[in-house]
């Protein structure tokens, strides 16, 4: 099994999950303002189950979808990390960079970074060519944060996500990119 470090920025603490962030998680995805570009809001069993999924993922390959806490108070705010698609589309297979935070923690550049400190960890320490990123494109909030990060994006990468119904309003996505070079260039 892959160790899985703990990564720190300057004001956040990226660590895998715990027993106490269930409860915060659950209520997080419960709100259908954080959820709004989501199918649907979660129930307490679905974020379990979602933190059970990503707990096996950090077993299986070392890296994951961390959990977000503040360093100087050890406040649960959400997730930022790796995950593996588990869709076949044009840009699969690959590594995608995601996170979820908490409504009362939006607005303080929280997500951007720790998106940069786990694209450090993606190219500099497990030496991955490429990040990408996927979003409704509806979603103007995580495109600001990939903008943010250095990630590129064209339109011919824009697709229907095929785990939506033909119809759905949140099917269209945008793809945004990161690759080694423009990590190092920056």
């Amino acid at each position: 099994m892959p160790r899985t470090p703990l990564l720190r920025t300057g004001r956040l603490i990226l660590r895998r999950w715990q027993h106490g962030d269930r409860e915060p998680f659950a209520a997080m995805n419960a709100d259908p303002e954080v959820m709004e570009h989501f199918p649907a809001t979660m129930t307490r069993d679905e974020s379990d189950a979602l933190i059970d999924k990503i707990e096996a993922g950090f077993g299986e390959r070392g890296f994951g979808l961390w959990a977000l806490e503040i360093a100087e108070n050890g406040q649960f705010i959400g997730f930022t990390g790796l995950s593996v698609p588990s869709f076949a589309a044009h840009f699969t297979p690959s590594v995608e960079i995601g996170w979820r935070v908490g409504r009362s923690s939006w607005g303080h550049g929280y997500a951007s970074e720790a998106a940069r400190r786990a694209l450090s960890f993606a190219f500099d320490e497990i030496g991955l060519r490429e990040v990408v990123s996927f979003t409704s494109t509806t979603n103007i909030r995580s495109q600001t944060v990939m903008q943010r990060i250095g990630m590129t994006y064209d339109p011919v990468d824009d697709f229907d996500h095929p785990l939506l119904n033909e119809g759905h309003p949140q099917r269209r996505h945008v793809l945004w990119r990161m690759s080694t070079e423009t990590w190092r260039a920056r």
